[in-house]
């Protein structure tokens, strides 16, 4: 019998959640669904230091709003539990554990401290490493309980031997080998009594039925030291996925600097969920048909972690906003308005036809943000150079565009129908009886009333949209900027 898949999302609680991070969350739970397994959620509070108040609810509101339920987890009991670090270091496990390697002589107490610790660093190249001497391996078991009686801090160690190599496999990396003198003797429990982030994982995933385990490839590094402890406790060892690099433009780590490092700057930008979880999914792996949009339904079907990338994943700002772009042409009205009208109450608090301004603006921008800059003018017609009434392909020019809006303006005011069909009609008749181009017509309009070389729209909608009143009133400012300009 096939055992069934467990992944797990183990974030700690620091802060907002890198995209890093949501792309290991959203790995670790397309595996899991593609294969009709389970996903739990782990919290991982045992770092104190960098544990930030209110971060446990942005993972929370996080996984709900990307749509990455979890099938265990703090708020989910599956039988597994506790689901948070500190609640199972409250219990004793770990240092229970860490007790049986001891047992085994595999760990062993180490009491050295800071000041000898500190001599044991040394300079390599650029870099200063500390490797552990393996001083308080040679303690007799006498020595270790006349410390620990005394009170004397300590740190338990794993036991790495200094002979031999260690191999273990990723399935994207392949076989990896390295000399165990390479490798130190890390810290499992802490003086505090904490385990260390890579022995809680060993103990939590083990313990949690973990068959697959999805992390970024900076702990590639860490793995033989994991593969060590499995081994010493005779456990198999999980699946390992270790994910590409995600770099920026530039090719460097993408940084908080970068200001779209987390899950909620980009949303907070005006990118979409669907978009994001969409692009994320992207960043290391791509479907065989090279498919680009793709739902989480849809990346659930295709998912297959095999075809994953070693190569570092670039975050491609202008891709995302293309995508998004693309989601938000594709949204039904009601979700549409529903992002679009709190932006355009934002800048325009005139009375006019916000819902029009919205459907002008669906398919002419990538973020939601991206229709401040295009409708402002809808509020206050800006102060603008009368040269944008030259137009050679629409031939026209100060002189010619003063004489059309004077001449047009009287049917204008007359005219009860500003609808955009009225204001066709009126336009049209208008054209046909003086055997003129639309454009002669349409560009001194487009230019009086929104003030702007570049508009979501024509003079019929931007008319409409303002009513009669407010277009006439733009309309004669037009002229008047006309008449001083041509003396």
């Amino acid at each position: 019998m096939t055992q069934k898949i467990r992944t797990r999302f183990a974030p700690s609680p620091t802060g907002r959640m890198h995209v890093g991070n949501l792309r290991t969350a959203l790995y670790a739970w397309l595996i899991a669904r593609h294969a009709g397994g389970e996903f739990i959620l782990r919290i991982e509070d045992t770092d104190q230091e960098r544990y930030v108040e209110g971060a446990v609810d942005i993972i929370y509101r996080t996984m709900k709003a990307t749509g990455l339920t979890h099938d265990e987890g703090p708020d989910k009991d599956g039988g597994c539990g506790p689901y948070v670090q500190s609640e199972r270091q409250a219990s004793g496990i770990y240092l229970e554990y860490a007790k049986k390697l001891v047992e085994k002589g595999e760990a062993y107490y180490c009491f050295c401290d800071a000041e000898r610790l500190a001599g044991l660093r040394q300079t390599i190249g650029d870099k200063e490493v500390s490797m552990y001497d393996k001083h308080c391996l040679s303690l007799t078991k006498e020595e270790v309980e006349a410390n620990l009686a005394a009170g004397k801090p300590y740190v338990i160690r794993q036991n790495i031997p200094n002979e031999g190599e260690t191999t273990f496999h990723d399935e994207i990396y392949g076989d990896i080998t390295v000399p165990n003198a390479e490798l130190d003797d890390m810290i499992l429990i802490k003086s505090d009594g904490y385990p260390t982030y890579n022995f809680a994982n060993v103990v939590d995933d083990h313990l949690m039925g973990i068959t697959h385990v999805v992390r970024g490839n900076e702990y590639l590094s860490s793995s033989p030291k994991y593969t060590r402890l499995y081994m010493a406790f005779g456990w198999d060892e999980p699946v390992y996925v270790h994910c590409p690099l995600i770099t920026d433009e530039n090719h460097q780590k993408l940084s908080k600097r970068s200001g779209h490092a987390s899950y909620e700057d980009l949303i907070e930008q005006g990118f979409l969920n669907e978009a994001v979880v969409n692009f994320v999914a992207l960043l290391g792996w791509s479907p065989e048909d090279n498919r680009e949009i793709m739902s989480l339904e849809e990346l659930v079907a295709a998912f297959d972690y095999t075809h994953m990338s070693k190569s570092p994943a670039v975050f491609d700002v202008q891709k995302l906003k293309w995508m998004n772009g693309e989601y938000i042409k594709a949204m039904d009205e009601d979700a549409y308005l529903e992002k679009a009208m709190p932006v355009i109450d934002s800048v325009i608090k005139r009375d006019c036809d916000k819902k029009m301004i919205a459907e002008l603006m669906k398919t002419r921008i990538e973020i939601f943000p991206d229709i401040i800059p295009a409708i402002d003018f809808f509020e206050e017609l800006p102060a603008y150079d009368v040269a944008m009434y030259t137009h050679k392909k629409m031939k026209t020019n100060t002189e010619n565009s003063l004489e059309v809006l004077k001449d047009i303006l009287p049917r204008l005011e007359a005219c009860d129908d500003y609808s955009m069909d009225g204001l066709k009609e009126l336009v049209s008749a208008y054209v046909a009886e003086k055997e003129l181009k639309n454009g002669r017509v349409l560009w001194p309009l487009r230019t009086a009333v929104s003030g702007k070389q570049m508009t979501p729209g024509g003079a019929y909608e931007i008319m409409a949209i303002l009513g009669k009143e407010e277009s006439l009133r733009r309309i004669n400012k037009g002229i008047e900027l006309l008449e001083a300009a041509c003396g």
